[in-house]
């Protein structure tokens, strides 16, 4: 064939093969959302563009509840927490899954030495390093992420220290203890505890304000919000929810908590100026976790018992699209 045939017929072929073929190996320029799909023992990768999952990677054992990527997008870690839940009998997790993204295949483990039902995993966002709630021990374990060695523990002095934020100068960090029912308060860079600080009898979740000024947690015996005012550490206010309040996450602006309210299969937007729940909007059954997608344009909330996420669009506060995850979708992560 002559050569100034073949280019256009090239062009021709590759621009008529499906789009799913085109992008289902390789992330758009937007990322992989990944999801923690509990119920199978595996971890999602969503295609947000096709709104598609493409890939389950099995974890191997017992299930992880919580994911976070690396800051290259590159590789993804799941804490193995266990078959229960928190607080309850049941096997306690001992071990953190490394996923390579590219081959989707488990490349690597940190082994704790014992169960400690690791849980929640964030990256420090000054030194780089992995930091997972460990239940059982009371703590924080450090990991460098280079060696997959345990290099230091914070502790929290509370048992079922659940969830975690992290401040975003990287010195402070929240866990939500949630059989007591408290906030610990640490010092990341002296690795101790500041500060225990009461919310109710029992408390899930946790998360921070893009200018750290807030750290929100649901009481989980009330249908409200606690706004911790990080200055003071005490609680400054309660946020009436519409039900009984689970995971939330704020838009990058610092305008809107987006939060999961699971009692009621709803997903609630609090304008952050006034403190007040100003949309709802339903969702599948059983929504878990909430993170904001780049650029604060979707809002994706997991569904636990529906076997998806809802994709909400910021601009209205409304359901985009629903995709298909597996079997208890709870974590969310971005891999840029």
């Amino acid at each position: 064939m002559s050569s100034r045939f073949a280019a256009p017929l090239l062009v021709l072929i590759l621009s008529a093969m499906p789009l799913s073929l085109a992008h289902s190996d390789t992330p758009n320029a937007q990322g992989w959302l990944l999801v923690a799909n509990k119920g199978e023992h595996s971890l999602g990768l969503i295609d947000p563009a096709e709104a598609k999952q493409v890939a389950n990677v099995p974890e191997g054992g017992i299930t992880g509840h919580e994911v976070i990527a690396s800051p290259d997008g590159k590789t993804a870690y799941v804490p193995i927490y266990g078959n229960s839940g928190v607080g309850k009998p049941g096997t306690d997790g001992r071990n953190l899954v490394v996923i390579d993204l590219a081959s989707r295949k488990v490349t690597g483990h940190v082994d704790f030495g014992h169960g400690v039902r690791p849980h929640c995993p964030l990256f420090g966002p000054k030194d780089g390093m992995l930091y997972v709630t460990t239940e059982l021990d009371k703590t924080i374990s450090i990991i460098d992420p280079s060696t997959l060695k345990i290099i230091g523990t914070v502790p929290t002095g509370q048992p079922e220290s659940h969830m975690l934020a992290i401040s975003h100068d990287g010195r402070r960090g929240y866990t939500a203890n949630v059989g007591p029912g408290t906030v610990s308060v640490l010092d990341l860079e002296a690795r101790k505890t500041l500060k225990v600080i009461p919310i109710s009898r029992e408390t899930q979740r946790i998360s921070i304000s893009p200018d750290d000024s807030m750290v929100f947690t649901s009481d989980q015996t009330k249908p409200q919000l606690a706004v911790i005012d990080t200055a003071s550490d005490t609680v400054k206010t309660w946020i009436p929810l519409p039900g009984l309040g689970y995971g939330s996450a704020s838009t990058s602006d610092g305008r809107w908590l987006v939060i999961a309210v699971p009692t009621v299969n709803k997903v609630a937007v609090i304008d952050l100026r006034s403190l007040k729940v100003v949309h709802t909007i339903d969702v599948p059954k059983a929504p878990q976790e909430v993170l904001i997608g780049p650029g604060d344009k979707v809002a994706y909330a997991s569904c636990d018992s529906s076997h998806q996420v809802a994709a909400i669009d910021t601009s209205d506060w409304k359901v985009a699209k629903l995709i298909d995850a597996g079997a208890g979708a709870d974590g969310l992560a971005w891999a840029r």
